[in-house]
C-alpha cells in the first residue's frame, strides 16, 4: 500500500497590534518559508492578522476592512500553490462581529469558519445562521462545521477546532490562550490525548510575541501531535517569528466517529493542598516558568512603550526584590531606596547591598524631610502615627518614582502582589500605583516560593542568594511607622491582617471556585489541620471578605499586570464587581458558623 504523507506546519508570527499591513507581510513571509519547505497544509494563530488583544478595537471598521484587505492579499499570494493555509481574523457578518479562521488555497478563499466567542468581544456563531458569507470580495461557504480536502489526498478531511468539530483526519486549533503556570504541560497532554482519542493530526497554534501584555502573557506555543505523540513544538517565549512542521502519515490515522474534548485543567494534586495555586509537578519548574513569565510581560512592555529603564523602589523586603530581580533579568534599571520613618537599619542595608550585588544603578531619596514639610502644609500633628501619617510616605514614594521615570525616559515598576491587590492592603494613590504591576499575578505564597527558588538555585550567584535568604527571613512589614528601641520592625503585616497561607488559600476557592464561607472554612480545617485551629482560620476569613469587598475601588482602577496562575483581579479582563457591593450575605453566613 502506497504511504500517503503530508507535511503539516504551525507557524508563530511576531505580531504587530492592529497593524493588518505589517502582520500580512510577516504572515506572507511565512507563508513563502512553508512553501520552500514543501509544506502543505500551514496553521497561524488566532486573530493572526489584527492581534489577538486589540480589545474594542474589533468594533472599529478601520481594522475590521484593514484586516479583510489583508486577507485578499494573501488569498492573491498562494496563487500557484497547492499549501492550504489557516489564518486568524476578525469579521462583520451583517450586524454580527465574528472571530473566523479563514482558509486559503491556490489563490482562492475555501471557507469561513467562525470559532467561539473570545471574552467581552464577539458574537457567538450562532445568530449568524448563512451558509455563506461574503468576505474579501467573495462569497464563500460559512460554518463550524465545514471540512476541507486534504492537499494531495482529498479522501482525508481538515477541520477547524471549534465548540462543534466535525470528525476529520487533521484538525487546526487557532488559539489565543494566555500562558499561566503548568498551562503548557496541561496542553501538551490535552493535545497528545485529543489526537489518541481521534486517531488524528492536530496543529496548534497559540498567539505569541506582540500581543498585548496589559493582564496576561502570550508565549506563542505551536504543537503538532499524532496519534497519542507530540511530535515537535516551538520554543515558547521568542520574540521571533517561527515555523515548525513534521510529516503525518495519513494511513496511520484512522478517522473514528465521536470527538472527546478535554478541556485543559490545572487540577490539584491533592484535594485540599494548602497551596492550591501550584499545579502539579516540579515546584522548582513552576518557579521557573512563573520567572520567565514576569520576565517576558516586563520585557515587552518595556519595549512597546519605548521606556529605556524600568525604575523601581527597593526596600528590602520580599515584594521589591523579586521585582528588582525580574526587572534586572528584563533589561536596565534603576532602583530607589528610599528610608522613611519607619525604615529600618537591616532593610536599609539589605537594599543597598542587593542592589550593588547585581550592579544595578541606584540612588537613596530620604523622604523624611518631604513628609514633615507636607505635614505642615496640611497641618498634621506628626506626634499623632495614624493613617495620614502612614500613607504620606507611600504616596510620596510614588510621586518620587513617577517623577524619575519622566526625569530618565523610564516605566514604573509596581511591587504588589495579588494577595495585597484582594485584600487592599496598599495606599491608594500610593504604592497601589504604578506603570506596570508585575508581581500583580503572583500571591504571596507563590512569589515567597520564586524568591527562594531564585536563593536555592543561585540564580545571580551565591553573594545574592545570601542576600535573599537574609531578605526571606526579615518579617513582612510596610514599615511606614516607626522601629522599637533596639531598631527592630513593629509594623508586622501577618499580625495586623493574618497569615497570608490562609489568605491566599481563601482567595483561590473565593474566586477560583465561587465557594461559599462554609465550604472553605471546612476545606482550610482540613488543609491546615496542624497549624491553625477554627477559631482561627474563622477570624482570618471574616477579615478577608471584609477587605476583599470593601477594597474593590482600588481594583477597580489598577495598573496593568500580568496574569501568571489560574486567578486575576483585573478589572479589564478578570474581575468585574461593583466598588459599593455589601458582603452582608457573606456575613450572614460567617456569623452562622461561630
Amino acid at each position: 500500500m502506497e504511504q500517503e504523507y503530508i507535511r503539516l506546519a504551525v507557524g508563530i508570527p511576531r505580531v504587530t497590534l492592529a497593524d493588518c499591513e505589517q502582520n500580512r507581510a510577516t504572515i506572507t513571509t511565512l507563508i513563502d518559508e512553508a512553501i520552500s519547505k514543501q509544506v502543505d497544509i500551514l496553521v497561524l494563530p488566532e486573530l493572526s492578522l489584527t492581534g489577538a488583544t486589540c480589545g474594542d478595537l474589533f468594533f472599529q471598521s478601520t481594522l475590521l476592512t484593514a484586516a479583510e484587505r489583508a486577507l485578499a492579499s494573501l488569498i492573491a499570494h498562494t496563487a500557484g500553490s497547492s499549501i492550504l493555509v489557516a489564518v486568524g481574523l476578525p469579521a462583520l457578518a451583517d450586524t454580527e462581529h465574528l472571530n473566523c479562521a479563514a482558509l486559503i488555497q491556490g489563490g482562492k478563499l475555501l471557507g469561513i469558519v467562525p470559532k467561539a466567542t473570545f471574552p467581552n468581544r464577539f458574537s457567538p456563531a450562532t445568530p449568524y445562521t448563512k451558509p455563506e458569507i461574503t468576505l474579501a470580495g467573495v462569497t464563500v461557504p460559512f460554518g463550524k462545521h465545514l471540512l476541507f480536502p486534504c492537499p494531495k489526498y482529498p479522501t482525508h478531511t481538515v477541520a477547524i477546532e471549534t465548540d462543534q468539530t466535525q470528525t476529520a483526519t487533521i484538525y487546526l486549533n487557532l488559539t489565543a490562550t494566555p500562558e499561566q503556570i503548568g498551562q503548557a504541560t496541561a496542553r501538551r497532554n490535552t493535545l497528545a490525548a485529543q489526537s489518541a482519542d481521534r486517531s488524528a493530526a492536530i496543529a496548534y497554534a497559540g498567539a505569541g510575541h506582540g500581543e498585548s501584555t496589559t493582564d496576561a502573557v502570550y508565549s506563542g506555543h505551536g504543537l503538532i501531535a499524532a496519534n497519542g505523540q507530540i511530535h515537535t513544538e516551538t520554543q515558547r517565549f521568542t520574540p521571533h517569528t517561527q515555523l515548525i512542521h513534521h510529516d503525518i502519515n495519513l494511513n496511520a490515522l484512522s478517522v473514528r466517529d465521536g470527538v472527546l474534548d478535554i478541556p485543559f485543567s490545572n487540577s490539584p494534586a491533592t484535594p485540599h493542598p494548602t497551596m492550591p495555586f501550584f499545579p502539579p509537578g516540579p515546584l522548582d519548574d513552576h518557579c521557573q516558568e512563573i520567572f520567565t513569565l514576569q520576565t517576558v510581560a516586563l520585557k515587552h512592555r518595556l519595549e512597546s512603550s519605548g521606556c529605556k529603564t524600568a525604575i523601581l523602589g527597593v526596600s528590602g523586603g520580599l515584594d521589591s526584590t523579586l521585582a528588582l530581580l525580574v526587572a534586572k533579568n528584563a533589561g536596565d534599571v534603576l532602583g530607589v531606596s528610599m528610608p522613611g520613618f519607619g525604615t529600618t537599619a537591616r532593610t536599609r542595608e539589605l537594599a543597598r547591598q542587593l542592589m550593588d550585588a547585581l550592579n544595578v544603578p541606584h540612588r537613596e531619596i530620604d523622604i523624611q524631610a518631604a513628609c514633615l514639610q507636607h505635614f505642615a502644609d496640611i497641618g498634621h500633628d506628626p506626634s499623632v502615627q495614624n493613617i495620614v501619617y502612614e500613607n504620606t510616605q507611600a504616596r510620596e514614594r510614588t510621586q518620587i518614582l513617577m517623577d524619575l521615570a519622566n526625569q530618565t525616559g523610564g516605566l514604573v515598576v509596581g511591587t504588589g502582589n495579588l494577595s495585597e491587590i484582594a485584600l487592599g492592603w496598599s495606599t491608594y494613590g500610593g504604592d497601589h500605583m504604578s506603570m506596570y504591576a508585575v508581581n500583580a499575578g503572583l500571591p504571596k505564597t507563590i512569589l515567597r516560593a520564586v524568591v527562594t527558588w531564585l536563593a536555592d538555585a543561585q540564580y545571580y550567584g551565591p553573594t545574592v542568594s545570601v542576600l535573599l535568604q537574609n531578605i526571606l527571613n526579615t518579617p513582612i512589614s510596610p514599615e511606614l511607622l516607626p522601629p522599637d528601641q533596639s531598631g527592630s520592625i513593629t509594623q508586622k503585616t501577618e499580625s495586623l491582617i493574618g497569615p497570608y497561607a490562609l489568605h491566599d488559600f481563601f482567595l483561590y476557592y473565593v474566586i477560583r471556585h465561587g465557594y461559599p464561607p462554609a465550604n472553605i472554612l471546612t476545606l482550610a480545617e482540613s488543609a491546615f489541620a496542624d497549624t491553625y485551629n477554627r477559631s482561627t482560620i474563622l477570624r482570618w476569613l471574616n477579615l478577608f471578605y471584609r477587605r476583599f469587598f470593601t477594597q474593590q475601588f482600588k481594583r477597580s482602577c489598577m495598573p496593568d499586570g500580568p496574569q501568571i496562575g489560574p486567578i486575576s483581579l483585573s478589572p479589564r479582563t478578570a474581575w468585574h464587581m461593583p466598588s459599593d457591593a455589601l458582603y452582608t450575605e457573606w456575613q450572614r453566613e460567617l456569623d452562622r458558623l461561630l
